[in-house]
């Protein structure tokens, strides 16, 4: 199969460190050169060098059009996946890679054990294992998945991309990959029992127009839900991170094991939830897992519960530091199991930040040393700016937005000084100025 001929790769390889709106302009037309397959190239492997470096360096690898790269899974995510596959299969023994108070060394566990290998062309793992890709898509969590399989079933109706998969995962060394063109769900229907299966549902409707409900996306994975627990041992569904993730797990009565919220940079990526039997006649509540880069937490959702407890904890006397959570932990609500867990306090019922005497170390967030707190009456409010002239402003359960409250102060972006808006206990209004840690 020829998917992209010589002129068209030589022209690639000659200019995809180049502006690919200026080439589109200014690229003579050569006989034989496809000048549009080129240019997506070029523009996939920019986006690549930076989302996917391991498909990036990698030779011969075919790039779809620009949307598709754009909405494809990172490598971060495409990694964590395989990570959470490996780990449900794991033996019983083997130590979880994703405890959350060590998380650099048990991802070294994990490589350890299943000795995996940081090359895309690698595929260590020699468990007789099979595993089907039921959305196969461009192929990114699908070639991280297989890695893990010694057998891998890349299942996707559209023949264009089918073509471009088997084409990329030979460019990558899966050679335990089998593509097969067809619908995911009758391909669902007929086949065989296997160790895993993997969703990442359509999150568009008929008219192209962006959906969220697990019930409007491309196939409604809770129709499917007895059928996925019948063919495989566990399935891991990929969900839009805008859904709240208790009615997700809800709507699947019982049959979720683990709940993933997955971000990177601070931005809620993906909510990954694991299906699996019941294993007591009683369901239990799935474990949650809060990834932000290397920040990870994990608790049983059973246990903790959203916001402040009541009574609330009291705040400390000395409120030398301020702690305010990444997006996973903002994602999981799970602040009462943050006070517990890193011996911070809230600063109020609906404010998600944290307040220490000390510092803490390893919190799953941003750190600051709190230097002035006041409220908003003028005074205040001259004595906490002490003529500063700009600052970083952010607001938390606030009558004012941080544009609002930026005009107010009359304050430039930038600099050293972190400001925060928020409610404190008992409703009072505050301003707290702060230097990050």
């Amino acid at each position: 199969m020829t998917i992209m001929n010589d002129e068209t790769r030589e022209f690639v390889a000659m200019h995809r460190n180049e502006d690919v709106r200026e080439l589109a302009l200014k690229a003579k037309r050569v006989e034989g050169l496809d000048l549009p397959l080129a240019l997506d190239q070029i523009a996939g492997w920019q986006i690549a060098r930076k989302k996917l470096p391991q498909w990036a360096s990698c030779e011969g690898i075919v790039y779809p059009p620009h949307i598709s790269m754009e909405q494809c899974s990172s490598q971060f995510t495409a990694q964590y996946k395989s990570e959470i596959a490996q780990t449900l299969l794991a033996p019983a023994a083997t130590v979880r890679a994703r405890v959350s108070d060590s998380a650099e060394s048990d991802m070294q566990t994990a490589k350890n054990v299943f000795q995996l290998s940081d090359s895309p062309e690698s595929d260590t793992l020699v468990a007789k294992r099979a595993m089907v890709d039921l959305t196969g898509g461009f192929g990114v969590d699908f070639s991280y998945l297989a890695r893990g399989f010694s057998q891998a079933t890349y299942v996707e109706r559209q023949r264009h991309l089918c073509d471009l998969a088997e084409h990329n995962m030979a460019a990558l060394g899966l050679d335990q990959a089998r593509i097969v063109c067809d619908d995911g769900v009758e391909y669902l229907r007929q086949m065989g029992p296997v160790d895993f299966i993997y969703l990442d549902p359509a999150r568009r409707d008929e008219h192209g127009s962006r959906t969220y409900a697990i019930e409007d996306c491309t196939p409604n994975v809770l129709e499917l839900r007895d059928l996925l627990l019948a063919k495989s041992q566990y399935t891991l569904v990929k969900l839009s991170p805008m859904l709240d993730w208790r009615k997700a797990v809800a709507d699947f009565d019982g049959t979720v094991r683990e709940v993933h919220i997955v971000a990177t940079g601070n931005e809620c990526k993906e909510l990954l939830l694991v299906l699996g039997q019941q294993v007591h006649e009683e369901p239990s509540a799935p474990r949650v897992f809060c990834v932000n880069d290397n920040q990870r937490i994990d608790y049983d959702s059973a246990a903790y519960t959203q916001g402040l407890r009541i009574g609330g904890k009291p705040l400390p006397e000395a409120k030398n530091y301020l702690y305010e959570p990444n997006a996973s932990i903002m994602k999981a609500g799970c602040f009462d199991l943050v006070e517990e867990r890193f011996g911070v306090t809230q600063v109020g019922p609906s404010s998600h930040l944290f307040v220490s005497a000390t510092p803490v170390a390893d919190f799953p967030g941003r750190g600051f040393a709190i230097e002035a707190i006041g409220g908003m009456n003028k005074k205040d409010i001259k004595r906490l700016l002490n003529g500063t002239k700009q600052a970083n402003i952010a607001v938390r359960n606030f009558p004012l937005t941080a544009p609002q409250l930026r005009k107010k102060l009359k304050l430039a972006d930038g600099g050293p000084v972190y400001l925060f808006g928020t409610t404190m206990q008992g409703c009072d209004h505050v301003l707290l100025r702060t230097s990050k840690i």
